[in-house]
């Protein structure tokens, strides 16, 4: 309750943290879960807690998975001694990145300061 000089207040408040304790779930088989659900004025659901189970047709998924292409190798960092040399490969390509960004921000300020229209979004260099 909250009183002040215009009017007096009040309000209920439920904390509904542990509607599906954890001790539930952490019991859980694989395939099962639960669940709530909150309903709307116009359509009330009466039971808003669920407790169910995903049912599997393991035939089914196993014959599809026979049928999987494999998925081709698009990219080896493997030398060709057998060495992997991804981090060398990774390395590399981020300094050409590095580069690259250097390159064209030199390009875009020489471009800036050439334009009469542009100059002013350059600083002036300070002479020592």
């Amino acid at each position: 309750m909250s009183i002040n000089r215009n009017d007096t207040s009040t309000s209920i408040s439920t904390q509904l943290d542990s509607l599906i304790p954890a001790s539930k779930i952490s019991t859980l088989t694989q395939g099962f879960f639960v669940g709530a659900v909150s309903d709307n004025f116009e359509e009330r659901i009466e039971q808003k807690i669920f407790h169910a189970e995903i049912v599997v047709d393991n035939a089914k998924i196993a014959a599809e998975s026979r049928t999987y292409q494999k998925i081709p190798q698009i990219l080896s960092f493997a030398a060709e001694n057998g060495d992997d040399n991804m981090k060398t490969e990774i390395d590399a390509n981020y300094r050409k990145i590095k580069r690259d960004i250097i390159r064209v921000i030199e390009l875009e300020l020489k471009r800036i300061k050439n334009d009469p229209d542009l100059q002013h979004l350059v600083q002036k260099e300070q002479k020592k």
